[in-house]
């Protein structure tokens, strides 16, 4: 696992109250007593593409906000093939099923180059005991997930290969609206769709064809916003 630190670990108390994306961060809601109660060190990180947060089946010491990037979480298939369940973005949480003395269920893989917290679950235990607040946000990220990864099952894996491939497009402009598209290439948009990457790779090439998506650079694409919502309606 390839990471190097952007700074060295701290206790959180000045970082964590002036974090730029505090507003969407587990943190969110701590008040300034809340700080003194984190007594572990927090590391910021800097991960580069294609490494691993973690890997699934480890017992899980960290949670990790997303503060920049993109991060995919895969799950392996018996016959070995993978699935990307989910994708997180800026104020994201990975890894909330440490918190139950889970292993972690999946494997997290950088996708664009990412800068996360590592938050030690010991912090995130204590701060949720003694700080309702925090308590009321992760159940809230409980939540989050479990509708996040219910909505992808349903929109990403029924449905023709056309409706599935204009839905994740939709999704991941609304995602950043205004901003291109970023995929990572054919087999992880398969793996995405549960399709194939040849059949992946096809639709993609039909949709160009259509002006439903133009790509700009490798894996970069601008889309045609209501095109693609006509495919999605599509019978």
């Amino acid at each position: 696992m390839h990471r190097y630190r952007t700074d060295a670990a701290w206790l959180g108390t000045a970082r964590c109250r002036n974090c730029a994306i505090r507003d969407l961060v587990l943190f969110g809601d701590l008040r300034d007593p809340d700080f003194g109660l984190i007594q572990l060190p927090i590391d910021e990180l800097r991960i580069e593409p294609g490494a691993a947060l973690y890997h699934v089946g480890e017992d899980g010491g960290s949670l990790y906000t997303i503060r920049s990037g993109l991060v995919k979480l895969v799950q392996f298939l018996p016959d070995g093939t993978q699935r990307i369940v989910r994708l997180l973005r800026c104020g994201a949480v990975a890894g909330l099923e440490v918190l139950v003395g889970r292993p972690y269920e999946h494997t997290a893989v950088v996708l664009q180059e990412a800068e996360v917290c590592q938050l030690p679950r010991a912090v995130v235990e204590r701060l949720s005991k003694e700080t309702p607040r925090l308590h009321a946000r992760l159940m809230e990220r409980w939540y989050q997930s479990l509708h996040q990864a219910d909505d992808w099952l349903t929109a990403l894996s029924t449905g023709s290969a056309r409706r599935r491939l204009a839905r994740l497009f939709l999704k991941l402009a609304a995602d950043c609206p205004g901003e291109p598209v970023r995929l990572s290439g054919r087999e992880d948009l398969g793996a995405m769709l549960g399709l194939g990457m040849e059949t992946a790779s096809r639709t993609i090439a039909e949709f160009k064809r259509a002006g439903l998506v133009r790509e700009t650079m490798p894996n970069v694409f601008v889309c045609d916003g209501p095109a693609l919502e006509a495919v999605d309606r599509e019978g």
